[in-house]
């Protein structure tokens, strides 16, 4: 299996678009872009991955999100005399940018026009780790670190307030309706729960251990959410008694998590999974990975982000058990896998638990992300 994405074949047949430097041609582990003008600036975010309550939250139920810290984007700006872009996904005029990018851009333009730069004479470098379409937070990653980036090439240091909003509308035009939970998990260095676009710190007791595995198939954060509201339109009270069931799922969860519960909160994924197969979110390819993982002896394991497609999370009983589930579901179809671990807050510092993110052995899966 070749590890070169298909994303490359977007680019614009405009000679003066800039070509990445040697700093760059190493791949996606090499995320820091050259930057030499007077008006220039860097900026990074990280991954994230839903442990319980997708859909439900955009009703105002809460959710608890994980950071993936070491699934990266960054981006680097600097004046140019055209508006530029060069990114896995495309490379030429921001003008000529297929649909896909206008979130992104989106997320540029406003923060160029917030600090006072000129968002037509902006040439932007973008380096990300976190995989396209997948539930992680490519989009929302994407686009905070590009704020970043123009805020701090204008000179200005904006609140993590500020940057949620800027980042919000990227979001709205990448998914519809957007519950504000991406743009708080690809800033926030611990987990999270969310309701009611409040995000709140989860403690969390013991070190728990997850697998990321990848269907391999594209998820639509759009199409899924729009298809939950023409359900909720239809059948409101199956909508209704997901966001109830799922809102007692979270509560217990973040319990769970609290006093160090893995196996409670395995269960809890497990019926998570099955509120959100029942509203058609789903897919026989992300059904088969979670029974593979719970075969293979996982707590338990859920799809994460949207759905019809995507990501499934396991819960490991520990790191051992994570090669097996990574195993397991890659002999089913997962394309990539990663492990993911969460250690304890310190109760004398308070320090909020940090989600790590590392390829699990795979000897014909790609270990790094396109």
């Amino acid at each position: 299996m070749t590890s070169e994405t298909p994303w490359r074949r977007h680019r614009a047949p405009d000679t003066s678009a800039p070509e990445p430097s040697a700093a760059d041609a190493s791949g996606p582990s090499s995320l820091t872009a050259p930057v030499t003008a007077s008006h220039a600036g860097l900026g990074s975010a990280h991954g994230k991955a839903i442990l319980i309550g997708e859909h439900a939250v955009v009703y105002g139920a809460p959710a608890i999100v994980l950071p993936l810290l070491d699934l990266q984007a960054a981006a680097s700006v600097r004046e140019a005399k055209t508006a530029t872009i060069t990114s896995d996904l495309y490379t030429g005029p921001i003008n000529q940018a297929p649909a896909m990018m206008a979130p992104i851009i989106r997320a540029g333009q406003a923060a160029a026009e917030r600090v006072d730069l000129r968002p037509d004479r902006l040439e932007v470098i973008v380096r990300s780790t976190i995989p396209y379409e997948r539930g992680l937070g490519s989009s929302a990653a994407v686009s905070a670190a590009i704020v970043r980036a123009v805020a701090n090439a204008g000179g200005v240091r904006l609140s993590p307030a500020e940057t949620h909003a800027l980042v919000q509308e990227a979001e709205q035009i990448a998914h519809g309706t957007s519950s504000g939970l991406d743009g708080h998990a690809v800033q926030s260095l611990t987990p999270l729960r969310f309701q009611a676009g409040k995000p709140t710190t989860v403690k969390v007791a013991e070190r728990m251990t997850f697998v990321i595995a990848d269907t391999g198939t594209s998820g639509s954060t759009s199409s899924a959410v729009n298809g939950v509201r023409m359900l909720r339109t239809v059948l409101p009270e199956a909508v209704e008694r997901m966001t109830r069931d799922l809102t007692e799922v979270v509560e217990d969860s973040a319990d769970a998590l609290a006093v160090g519960d893995a196996p409670r909160l395995g269960r809890n994924m497990n019926a998570a999974h099955r509120h959100l197969a029942r509203i058609g979110v789903s897919s026989p390819a992300l059904d088969a990975l979670v029974a593979v993982a719970l075969e293979a002896g996982a707590y338990g394991a859920k799809l994460t982000g949207s759905g019809l497609g995507g990501c499934v999370l396991a819960l490991a009983p520990s790191l051992e058990v994570a090669g097996d589930l990574a195993a397991a579901m890659t002999s089913v179809g997962a394309t990539r896998v990663w492990t993911t671990s969460l250690v304890p807050t310190t109760p004398t510092t308070h320090t909020a638990p940090t989600a790590r993110v590392s390829p699990a052995p795979s000897a014909d899966t790609p270990q790094e992300a396109p």
